[in-house]
């Protein structure tokens, strides 16, 4: 834990939110800053500061985020009509919280993401 990061005062109990699913790994609310309609964040229990530091040992950790995912999808009742889930690392990748965290965000026609990186990249 770093008592720093506000993450990891959240997933200590030192600052209160709702929550809409709690593990012994993550725990899940509201982002302050939606993007859509529903706009979840996913975070570890266990500070671990971006993807990039994640471990082996971890695994469970990063399988649980996208676990929680599904099942919160499900309880908001976006499950069946679509969402995404969007783990932003470094600057470059938009992190702003240095706590290995995931979006789920729904509720609303998304549309496509890096539609033309993939494009351009060969890949579609």
């Amino acid at each position: 834990m770093n008592n720093d990061c506000i993450f990891c005062q959240i997933a200590n109990k030192e600052l209160p939110k709702q929550l809409h699913y709690e593990s012994d790994l993550v725990v899940a609310f509201d982002d302050l800053h939606k993007d859509a309609p529903e706009h979840v964040v996913i975070i570890s229990k266990k500070h671990i500061a971006t993807l990039n530091d994640a471990l082996p040992a971890d695994r469970l950790i990063l399988g649980e985020l996208l676990l929680a995912a599904s099942q919160i999808a499900a309880k908001l009742k976006i499950d069946q009509s679509g969402y995404r889930c969007l783990i932003n690392t470094g600057a470059n990748g938009g992190q702003v919280i240095q706590h290995l965290h995931l979006h789920l965000v729904g509720g609303r026609p998304l549309g496509p993401l890096l539609t033309k990186s993939i494009a351009s990249s060969g890949l579609n």
